[in-house]
């Protein structure tokens, strides 16, 4: 048979095949050796596809001669998601140091399994045969993320739901949502509930990347997640080893929240129906502090995650300047300009998440700006330079640059492909990123908690659409994140194919059997392009003046002082 083994991804540090194979099942039970209570349920939930009962079982043979899954905990074998998997004719045996490594150790066995385990149902006839052989793993990076912004367009529970599963197929391990913005509210407060009935709609989308050209669809766009949907996303994806990183962006990016709370800020505001950098800043005042402190209690409540994103990014101050109340109060704490109030606001909500037991997550330009807290976590969008003085700085750093982390970015330069940012960021360019540079200080590399890729969806109105953008670039970023160095996944000329033998290759099979509507090789499918109408490709400024424009303006923490436009 293939040798599976070789077709892992994120590829292991070391996966060894052996002869011989064992078959999963009606009478396969599991195991439960000393410590590893409980566990016994966390193979059946992720090992559901195979219809298989997985019962638990004193002994392996207990069942009858067809073998066991053995579980074993050993404390001190390796870090919080190490695994070692061995396949052998009697059944498997899964040593761990905490439920994180069974995790990634059952996602290792379904690859290794055929691939209709990633399918709803099995076809009939299918029989869930594994070769022997033995894998060895642990993840180099601990933050392996990716981000969805489900505020320019909103995206339902399920496809929540579905999307974890993905990220837990690929060992990524955060699921930062950023969950408002100018165009969208999305979080339910009971204590508010003004915010997300007036925040949570706009009436119309803009059409086209040109914003001045004042096109839209006339189409009413919306929705919001209760606080028990959030709930729910974060529990199951705590059991998939999935952590939920929740963003409010703030100060600026917040005309949805303005158009329920004029009172936060300065003038008046509207939900937008268009994109780009705003207006929409919240006054930096103690009142607007306890405000969304409520709104951050509300969330925690529901989500009780270690990671808050509070954004910081592209804030516009100047109705800071002008207003009499925020001029008074930066007066009162003696400060020398307007900007210095956009880290000490940041600062005040981040120890008030710190009371709350998370910590602060923030866009560069918070960091750019001063006054953070010491174990504020940036992530750096602008570039190498702006990370690498965050680093320096003794910020935890997670790598987020848009080049090439950006995957709502064309996949090529072809004109049949959909609109979208710009770009192009190719599968290869994905591929080379070193996420860990090898020219920075020990120190610095040291800060470097991981790297994340980002969906931003004023292009993205679909889940298809979604698919088709993120993968498989997401997937070789995964063997990127996991391995902490560039990946040859996807062989020399990074043109995966279906049919190949390679590991990326081997992978989209998984894909289509999940249901994935990737990008082929080879360009969009008919159906997949952008046509010659409003979903069109149009041409933008190249990636290399992307990449100088960031550069450049990493310098400033503010747009109201830089000459910048929205990414």
């Amino acid at each position: 048979m293939t040798d599976r083994y070789q077709t892992l991804l994120p590829r292991p540090g070391s996966a060894t095949a052996a002869t011989g194979t064992y078959e999963l099942t009606a009478g396969t039970g599991v195991v439960e050796t000393p410590g590893t209570a409980g566990m016994s349920q966390v193979v059946r939930e992720l090992l559901t596809s195979l219809r298989l009962p997985l019962p638990t079982v004193a002994q392996a043979g207990a069942t009858g001669a067809a073998g066991a899954v053995t579980l074993h905990l050993e404390p001190t074998s390796g870090t919080a998601e190490s695994y070692r998997l061995r396949v052998h004719e009697r059944g498997v045996d899964i040593v761990v140091a905490t439920v994180d490594g069974l995790v990634n150790a059952l996602h290792t066995l379904r690859q290794l399994l055929p691939d209709d385990t990633w399918r709803a149902a099995p076809r009939a006839g299918t029989r869930w045969v594994v070769g022997c052989g033995e894998v060895t793993d642990a993840p180099a990076l601990t933050w392996r993320g990716a981000m969805l912004d489900v505020a320019r367009h909103f995206f339902p529970k399920r496809t929540l739901l579905r999307y974890v599963d993905l990220l837990a197929m690929h060992r990524y391990n955060r699921l930062h949502l950023h969950l408002t913005d100018d165009q969208g509210w999305r979080i339910e407060s009971r204590r508010h509930p003004k915010v997300h009935r007036v925040g949570s709609h706009r009436p119309a989308t803009q059409l086209g990347r040109d914003r001045k050209a004042g096109r839209d669809d006339g189409t009413p766009h919306g929705g919001y997640y209760t606080l028990d949907d959030l709930a729910e996303i974060h529990a199951y994806a705590q059991e998939r080893g999935v952590t939920l990183v929740p963003e409010i962006d703030l100060p600026g990016h917040s005309s949805a929240l303005l158009a329920a709370r004029p009172e936060l800020g300065v003038g008046e505001h509207r939900v937008l129906t268009g994109w780009g950098i705003s207006g929409g800043v919240l006054k930096p005042l103690p009142a607007t502090v306890e405000f969304v402190a409520e709104l951050l209690d509300e969330l925690l409540e529901a989500v009780p995650t270690p990671y808050v994103h509070l954004g910081g990014d592209e804030c516009v101050i100047t109705d800071w300047a002008s207003d009499p109340e925020v001029s008074a109060y930066q007066e009162e704490l003696g400060l020398a300009a307007p900007i210095d109030l956009h880290g000490h606001f940041l600062r005040a909500l981040g120890s008030h998440l710190k009371r709350r037991g998370a910590r602060m997550v923030v866009w560069d330009e918070a960091f750019v700006t001063g006054g953070l807290l010491d174990d504020s976590i940036v992530m750096a969008w602008r570039g190498d330079s702006v990370a690498r003085r965050a680093a320096g700085a003794g910020y935890d750093v997670v790598r987020t640059p848009v080049y090439p982390t950006y995957l709502n970015y064309d996949q090529s330069d072809l004109p049949e492909e959909p609109m979208s940012q710009g770009g192009p960021i190719t599968l290869p360019e994905v591929a080379a990123f070193e996420p860990v540079p090898a020219d920075w200080s020990p120190a610095e590399r040291s800060r470097v908690l991981g790297l994340q890729f980002q969906a931003w969806t004023e292009y993205i109105a679909s889940e298809r659409h979604l698919d088709y953008l993120m993968f498989p670039r997401a997937s070789v970023l995964a063997d990127v994140a996991w391995n902490g160095r560039s990946s040859t996944a996807a062989g020399a000329d990074g043109a995966a194919r279906t049919g190949g033998t390679g590991p990326l290759e081997a992978h989209l099979d998984r894909l289509t059997a999940a249901g994935v509507e990737y990008r082929p090789a080879d360009g969009p499918h008919p159906w997949q392009g952008g046509g010659t109408g409003d979903r069109r490709r149009q041409s933008g400024s190249t990636m290399a003046a992307e990449i100088e424009l960031h550069e450049r303006i990493s310098e400033h923490g503010d747009v109201g002082t830089a000459s910048t436009r929205s990414t």
